[in-house]
């Protein structure tokens, strides 16, 4: 099973965002469990108004969402992590070091040249456009980051298979 996390400060906005997308990314995929997380977040807080706008929009649904704050527990149960920036990154790496290898920029494998290695901009605070370019930009990022796991899935997968056989 694929457990993916996604992560942002308060997990009211990127995170969520990211979440729903995905998880609308992988619904014919039965292997995979999609999350998310903040590095800063409160627990129980409801998704922003303006993502749940713009979920709607795309037929997703965020008003069940509620925040939360990054466990020990999300991090070992995650095959992968992506963080919205690098400061998430940092965060996540300073409190778990041993999550290093199954830690990523969401933006790292985009083949979007103006946006792979780039920080996702925090829409909080702003109006619905800002909210919507961070959409738009998750909707280039996202398929990327879909193809890496599963490339590199089936070749972790594809190591240990030729034992016993």
């Amino acid at each position: 099973m694929k457990n993916v996390l996604f992560v942002c400060t308060g997990n009211t906005c990127r995170s969520p965002l990211a979440e729903v997308l995905f998880r609308d990314l992988t619904k014919d995929l039965a292997d995979y469990q999609v999350g998310s997380a903040g590095v800063g977040a409160y627990s129980g807080q409801p998704a922003s108004r303006s993502s749940v706008v713009l979920a709607k929009e795309k037929g997703l649904d965020l008003t069940k969402h509620k925040s939360r704050a990054v466990t020990v527990d999300l991090v070992e149960n995650a095959t992968h992590i992506f963080a919205m920036s690098r400061s998430h990154l940092a965060a996540i790496l300073m409190n778990h070091p041993e999550a290093e290898d199954k830690v990523y920029l969401v933006s790292e494998f985009t083949a979007d040249d103006r946006l792979r290695g780039r920080d996702l901009s925090d829409p909080f605070g702003g109006d619905l456009s800002e909210y919507r370019e961070t959409l738009e930009h998750l909707e280039k990022m996202l398929p990327s980051v879909l193809a890496y796991i599963e490339q590199t899935w089936k070749a972790e997968a594809g190591r240990g298979s030729t034992q016993g056989d």
